[in-house]
């Protein structure tokens, strides 16, 4: 395990494609290990197969093996699927006040796409995992509500991700144009989320992405 993140540093370093110098006083700064652990970690990877290693006048060659190279991206393909596996934990937060606004002009083309009639407001949560919405998002296929103009006024197409909350159905809410951060996830849902869930400022909520 602890030669693991010798072999990230080192692909983080450039040893993938091309063999890089490497000093064992830098490798143990960065590490916080001895020299003398960083050259037995070098020599069990290289003997594991996972690095190519020699020494040359200009010191310490190293580079990643395929096997090495294979080992990392089966390790971020297992991270990513640990982490981001379609929910989000957030903070409840107050919003602008324009939420019930725009879901009023939105209420018919909600209730065509999305199969209910929302409560004129959002609840609004401060994503504290994963960093941010996209993030959580990035495999989910989006329902998109189109635009329209009314009086004058044109209203933007709207990207709607399917959610659940302790049981009650919603979506997220992601405005073509929209002032909130990525950090802030908008929820719509038929009741009004907050007295349904009992929920205040700053309480946490898990959120599924369905």
């Amino acid at each position: 395990m602890k030669t693991l993140f010798l072999l990230i540093k080192l692909a983080k370093m450039g040893a993938i494609g091309k063999e890089i110098t490497v000093t064992m006083r830098e490798l143990s700064r960065e590490l916080d290990v001895s020299p003398q652990t960083v050259l037995r970690w070098l020599e069990e990877l290289k003997e594991q197969g996972y690095i190519h290693k020699r020494e040359s006048r200009k010191g310490t060659l190293v580079e990643l093996t395929e096997k090495g190279i294979n080992l990392l991206e089966k390790l971020y393909e297992e991270i990513s699927t640990a982490l981001y596996s379609g929910f989000i934990v957030g903070e409840v937060i107050s919003g602008i006040g324009e939420g019930a606004y725009y879901v009023r002009q939105y209420a018919p083309l909600i209730r065509e796409y999305l199969g209910f009639d929302p409560y004129p407001g959002t609840l609004n949560v401060r994503v504290l995992f994963p960093k941010t919405i996209f993030d959580a998002l990035c495999t989910a296929r989006p329902i998109i509500i189109p635009g329209f103009t009314r009086n004058g006024r044109t209203f933007g197409d709207v990207r709607a991700y399917r959610v659940r909350i302790d049981g009650i159905e919603g979506a997220i809410v992601i405005p073509s144009r929209t002032v909130h951060p990525p950090k802030i996830a908008e929820i719509i849902a038929p009741v009004k989320l907050r007295d349904a869930l009992n929920l205040k400022d700053g309480d946490k909520v898990r959120i599924e992405v369905v």
